[in-house]
């Protein structure tokens, strides 16, 4: 027992905090003095980091290592130049540190980024949070106004003649860019929240199949829905140049409400102008995030875009500071990961009310974009104009092909 008592004794000498002590037998108070200054960091300041918070590290930036500071090389100390592994640990956090990888690529110098740890926590906490209640919210609104209004019905007695409301080309465009929409948006909720409620169902090792599959398809169905959202660009536009007729087209609640007549529309009415536009710009803005996911170091969207927000005023306005400009790739991916997915959940809780008055919430209405055409009588009382354009074409037609006595 005798024998163990100095080993107990060296093992507690050696456990205990010893405060850091300068040349002259001082302690340094930066390494245990808090606030501006210190070089020692704290629990608090990585949580405070995580969350966005501003931490004041301008001395621990500064102490990534010297030349000058060497010790000789003769001394044990000298073989890193000037600079000890905190120096270099530093270094890499505040991207200072000459990093030599094997990995030549753009991002390969990147090591450390905190910004990581607050895009994990947003995408698990308020993306799929409100992005799910806006979903289930939509669904559940249609469904209450279903209950209450009903199937849009025709008013009048069905003629059975039929008009083409829309030709083979813009069927075939429609379809492209519904259905690839639809498989983006399965396969993007897959991705999006299958850690979080797959994983509990399925398991780990079948999630990873789903998850290898829905991003395969992803990637590679993008492509067919930004073609589709060009076709009925070029072949729409002009028609949804909103006009007059929609001012009151509003102002009679578009007919849904009965009692107060179908008002009158061209070819399309104010709230299909609504979608198309709505698709067209949220469309685009969903397809330049995802081009700069698939190559995120040629297209930086936020770095720039941020830098004319902070040229304009836009956050001081708000009462913040000004935003990052110099995003490396990793912050990049991360910002357009999530305006991807914010934008994505606004444009299906679009998408949803659009199916709904597509099939179930209006009779007739799916003839449109299923043989394209539609009953004479539906298209006078929805697209009455747009009737009487046709008819006045199929006239003078008519007249042009019947020779003159």
């Amino acid at each position: 027992m005798k024998t163990l008592y100095p080993l107990f004794v060296l093992l507690a000498l050696a456990l205990a905090p010893v405060p850091a002590v300068a040349q002259d037998g001082h302690v340094d108070p930066s390494v245990t003095e808090q606030g501006p200054g210190r070089t020692a960091q704290t629990l608090e300041d990585i949580l405070a980091r995580q969350r966005g918070e501003a931490v004041d590290d301008s001395t621990r930036k500064a102490l990534i290592g010297h030349p000058e500071d060497a010790a000789p090389m003769s001394s044990p100390l000298g073989t890193r130049g000037g600079a000890s592994d905190p120096d270099l640990w530093r270094g890499l956090r505040y991207d200072e540190a000459d990093v030599t990888t094997l990995q030549r690529g753009p991002a390969a110098t990147t090591l450390i980024q905190d910004n990581g740890m607050w895009w994990l926590e947003f995408r698990h906490g308020p993306l799929i949070t409100y992005g799910s209640w806006l979903l289930l919210g939509t669904i559940g609104l249609l469904a209450v106004f279903y209950l209450i209004r009903g199937r849009v019905r025709i008013d009048g007695p069905k003629t059975g003649r039929k008009i083409e409301r829309f030709k083979f080309i813009e069927r075939m465009g429609h379809w492209l860019l519904a259905g690839s929409f639809l498989i983006l948006g399965i396969t993007g909720l897959i991705t999006l929240m299958g850690r979080k409620f797959l994983i509990p169902a399925f398991g780990h090792d079948a999630f990873s199949t789903m998850a290898i599959g829905a991003k395969w398809i992803h990637d590679n169905v993008s492509w067919a829905f930004m073609l589709g959202l060009v076709i009925i660009f070029v072949m729409w536009v002009v028609h949804n140049i909103p006009d007059r007729t929609d001012i009151k087209w509003f102002l009679k609640g578009g007919g849904l409400f009965g009692g107060g007549g179908h008002p009158d529309a061209k070819k399309f009415n104010a709230g299909q102008k609504i979608i198309f536009w709505s698709v067209i710009l949220l469309g685009a803005s969903i397809s330049i995030s995802g081009l700069s996911l698939l190559f995120p170091f040629e297209l930086h969207l936020f770095g720039p875009t941020f830098a004319h927000l902070n040229d304009w005023g836009v956050p001081q306005m708000l009462g913040y500071g000004p935003l990052p400009t110099d995003l490396p790739p990793q912050a990049e991916m991360q910002y357009s990961q999530l305006w991807h997915a914010i934008v994505a959940f606004v444009l299906m809780a679009v998408i949803l009310a659009h199916i709904y008055i597509g099939t179930v919430g209006m009779e007739g209405a799916f003839d449109a974009m299923g043989s394209g055409m539609v009953e004479e009588q539906w298209a006078k009382e929805h697209h009455n104009l747009w009737v009487a354009e046709v008819k006045e074409r199929e006239s003078a037609a008519h007249k042009s092909a019947t020779p003159a006595e």
